[in-house]
């Protein structure tokens, strides 16, 4: 059994913050990361609120230059997931796919995943022209025609960045104003390329071998039409990924982890920093703070044994 001081479950910028933060505190830390560092910030083309960068920075970009730093002062990365986390004679004992591992103190920085739409159709064409990241998969859709599910910065963000590539995008929101912010929604109007169909929801996802349209329910009279797209970007919301924690930490009614302002959660040792806590904004320089202050708020608990 590998023993650390701290265990870090995600390696978004919340994870990697509290990384940072540990490994310079002199905290023998272990990251896990199952998939790509950076979390959704990587899958974002350009950030352009975050500060310190005056024309924007790529989401990429701005998650190697965190994993670097991370690296720089120490902190050891595990690509593996971690499959159960259990507490014993006031320890954490993690099993992950790379073994068993004891800490004194978790940070949870699992983020959340995209939420689906449960419609007919949405599960069966994922990969085959239904997406939830743009930055993805947007260059596959060169000179056709999408579709963008959703009102909020992120669907408005991505449908900007696949005019890049696509004909045409449609902006589809069951709303009859979008949630976005002002400055992008603005933006998005003043692109050629994007249209809107407002006050409507996905009810369907059609084709044969890949997607070649999907119908759309204006709310307002129930009637259905469909809109011929060649692939579908869904962007409506995300759910938690608590899994882990529910047996040791309090969620709020969406799922959510509940915590205090320094992070900590009911479990003694155990801490919440990013976008899988209960908080007002989820945005990068909100993430990084949590983590920050989780590891600080990590190092007393630790000191305090």
């Amino acid at each position: 059994m590998l023993i650390r001081d701290l265990a870090i479950i995600g390696g978004g910028p919340a994870g990697l913050a509290a990384g940072i933060y540990a490994a310079r505190a002199a905290l023998k830390t272990v990251l896990f990361e199952r998939g790509m560092p950076g979390g959704l910030a990587a899958s974002t083309e350009i950030i352009e609120n975050y500060p310190g960068f005056s024309s924007g920075i790529g989401g990429p970009e701005l998650a190697q230059n965190m994993e670097a730093q991370a690296r720089r002062f120490g902190l050891e990365l595990v690509y593996a997931g971690v499959e159960e986390i259990t507490r014993k004679d006031g320890y954490f004992y993690l099993k992950t796919e790379d073994g068993e591992f004891k800490t004194g103190a978790v940070i949870a920085a699992t983020g959340a995943k995209p939420r689906f739409l449960e419609i007919k159709g949405e599960k069966e064409f994922h990969g085959r022209g239904v997406s939830y990241c743009a930055t993805c998969d947007g260059a596959f859709f060169r000179g056709k025609r999408v579709a963008v599910v959703g009102g909020g910065d992120a669907a408005v963000e991505e449908a900007i960045f696949l005019t890049k590539f696509a004909e045409k995008v449609t902006i589809v929101h069951r709303r009859g104003d979008l949630r976005a912010a002002r400055y992008l929604q603005q933006k998005a109007r003043q692109n050629d390329k994007i249209e809107f169909v407002l006050h409507s929801v996905p009810v369907e996802i059609k084709g044969e071998e890949a997607v070649e349209g999907i119908s759309l329910k204006d709310i307002r009279t129930d009637r259905v039409t469909d809109l011929a797209v060649d692939g579908v970007f869904i962007y409506v919301g995300h759910s938690p990924s608590t899994e882990l924690v529910r047996g040791l930490a309090d969620l709020d009614e969406k799922g959510y982890i509940i915590t205090d302002e320094e992070m900590r959660t009911r479990t003694a040792g155990l801490f919440a920093a990013g976008d899988v806590r209960k908080k007002l904004l989820r945005q990068v320089v909100t993430a990084v703070a949590d983590g920050a202050i989780a590891a600080a708020s990590a190092e007393k608990y630790l000191e305090s044994l």
